[in-house]
């Protein structure tokens, strides 16, 4: 019975060994090196570290003792119900060993990319439908000009790449941070996927974060617990987000020499979800490099990976691309990428209206009293010194500032003309020349 978590199909538990997918061999090395590493002894605490149900893991150790590379312990656990033990023979020890010097991955059995591919197309980001409420509601927080929610909510629901741009201190990074939560509903992350034989990686908790599951009392007669494949993990639509730290190479497949295992790269590992560029433009990398090597999986909705060998292969790239630069796009793109990038979207300053409902919000919020002489000074006096330019971020920081003067002077939080001169002092540094 397919199960659904609001519009996500869940993944069917395999009910035999050749429902998961994979070779009996690999499932069988995996079962030996976990319980060569783990100590692990009991069909019931193995099904839980490989996820595959009791009945599965006892057929793998039956084919094991029949192949001579387990022997049952001739003890039953007494804190395990009553469970045979098993362990590993002398041939079944050197089996273990010989697969763990080929791959040390071992534990949860891995899903195959051709499998993976059918959940990515059930739980994709391009299934969302988002309404004007809910991205509202995940941005009620932030003062935006009117016609923008209009623009945001039919590039986030196309599942499509989205460029925000304009000048630095204006929400950029909020707003993306708005459509992650925004979009607020749970998918099935496979703890690691196969190709061809080898294993990598996907479940990363840095990056996933798990929704609890209700459990199934095994004694219980009737089963109320969400029944999914076990190998995946139930969670949250992934977020990534990078910075000027991005680097082409983190878009390529991690190869571990030591532990012979590869790891997902981060636009795999937010497969279903959202991944942020922020700060495009501040990368080693220039812009216009970023931005080809996004190209085919932006059309095409497919990737390329490589393995060590040099073997290249095909996943699936379901992504909402979120790029967010300072600069102008058309001072760090050529007409052929930015034709690539399917919205692009301006985000500017706010103007003296929504400025003064900014600072008014935060005020409020930081139990700062408002004073009209200190505001008139402001916009009367400081603002043309930059020509009237405003920022969302400006309000938040001259409040702090002043905050942070009247707590060091011991006086009531307070505002003014004075007060306001220190704290802008302190947001912009006055162009000087500074000798040697």
């Amino acid at each position: 019975m397919n199960m659904m978590t609001a519009n996500v199909i869940a993944p069917i538990p395999p009910r035999a060994l050749e429902e998961t997918g994979l070779n009996v061999v690999v499932m069988r090395d995996i079962l030996l090196k976990t319980m060569f590493r783990t100590n692990t002894d009991t069909a019931s605490a193995l099904s839980k570290l490989v996820c595959l149900p009791i009945t599965m893991v006892q057929e793998l150790i039956d084919m094991c003792r029949k192949h001579g590379l387990l022997e049952a312990m001739g003890t039953l656990h007494a804190n395990s119900g009553g469970e045979m033990g098993f362990q590993l023979s002398d041939s079944g020890k050197a089996r273990a060993l010989d697969a763990l010097a080929q791959s040390e991955y071992y534990g949860a059995m891995p899903v195959p990319l051709t499998i993976y591919r059918e959940q990515v197309k059930r739980q994709s980001i391009r299934n969302i439908q988002l309404t004007r409420q809910q991205l509202l509601g995940a941005m009620g927080h932030l003062i935006l000009p009117p016609d923008l929610i209009g623009q945001l909510g039919p590039a986030v629901s196309s599942g499509r790449s989205i460029l925000m741009y304009g000048p630095p201190g204006n929400g950029k990074s909020s707003i993306s941070n708005g459509i992650r939560d925004a979009i607020g509903d749970n998918i099935f992350i496979p703890r690691a996927i196969e190709y061809a034989g080898q294993i990598i990686t996907v479940y990363d908790p840095i990056v996933h974060t798990p929704v609890p599951v209700e459990e199934d009392d095994p004694t219980a007669l009737r089963k109320r617990g969400m029944q999914f494949d076990q190998r995946y993990v139930y969670c949250e639509r992934p977020t990534v987000i990078t910075g000027g730290e991005l680097s082409l190479d983190m878009l390529d497949l991690k190869y571990n020499a030591t532990a012979r295992t590869y790891t997902a790269p981060l636009q795999f590992k937010s497969a279903g979800g959202v991944f942020i560029v922020d700060d495009l433009g501040r990368q080693a990398e220039p812009p216009q490099k970023l931005v080809n090597r996004w190209i085919v999986p932006l059309e095409e909705n497919r990737d390329i990976l490589s393995l060590q060998s040099g073997e290249k292969f095909e996943v699936p790239f379901d992504t909402l691309v979120i790029f967010s630069t300072n600069f102008h796009p058309n001072d760090i793109f050529d007409k052929a990428a930015l034709r690539r990038i399917f919205f692009k979207i301006k985000i500017d300053g706010p103007n003296q209206s929504d400025y003064l409902k900014i600072f008014q919000m935060v005020a409020k919020k930081r139990q700062m009293p408002l004073d009209e002489k200190a505001l008139l000074h402001l916009l009367k006096v400081k603002y043309p010194t930059i020509d009237n330019v405003y920022a969302n971020y400006q309000p938040i920081f001259l409040i702090d500032q002043m905050i942070s003067i009247c707590e060091f002077e011991g006086i009531p939080y307070q505002m003014t003309p004075e007060l306001v001169d220190r704290a802008w002092d302190n947001m912009f540094v006055k162009d000087e020349v500074i000798v040697h």
